[in-house]
């Protein structure tokens, strides 16, 4: 079984809404949830003219390998009626992979760990209290010591 750490975010419609139903669907058809962060309403990163975002990050453990967790994730979106219309545009829900195990992926389509992850604190928030001590197989720093050396100041509060 695999470690697989999803950041769920939505800042169109319903949000809490949407990221329950991204969570029903992602232990549908991926697997059952082990570790919930708590909730938070974050600035919107890179549009800073679009809504608020709410943010999760969930903790999961899958047989399935990350091309067929991202394509399911992808198809969660779609059935919850993501558009991809412009980058960083607003969204009825985003589900990125931010971890799977400690490997490293750099494939079209797919870059695991995520790319930006140590640069966000809508990220880091989430995954640091449920995952402080995990490493970052790239950096080789753990989630607590990169939040702490971060230098994002957008405003990330738990709700």
């Amino acid at each position: 079984m695999h470690e697989v750490f999803l950041l769920l975010g939505s800042n169109l419609g319903d949000r809490q809404l949407f990221m329950k139903q991204a969570i029903d669907q992602i232990e549908s058809v991926i697997a059952p949830v082990l570790k919930k962060s708590s909730v938070y309403e974050t600035q919107s990163w890179g549009k800073t003219d679009a809504p608020d975002y709410l943010n999760q990050v969930i903790l999961l453990k899958t047989a399935f390998n990350p091309n067929e967790v991202l394509e399911k994730v992808l198809n969660i979106e779609n059935r919850l009626g993501r558009r991809r219309e412009e980058k960083w545009g607003s969204r009825t829900i985003d589900i990125d992979i931010l971890l799977y195990d400690q490997q490293i992926i750099n494939d079209p389509g797919l870059i695991i760990p995520h790319p930006e992850l140590q640069k966000r604190r809508f990220t880091l928030e989430p995954l640091a209290e449920i995952a402080a001590d995990t490493m970052h197989p790239v950096l080789k720093k753990n989630i607590l010591q990169l939040k702490f050396e971060l230098i994002d100041e957008l405003n990330v509060k738990k709700i």
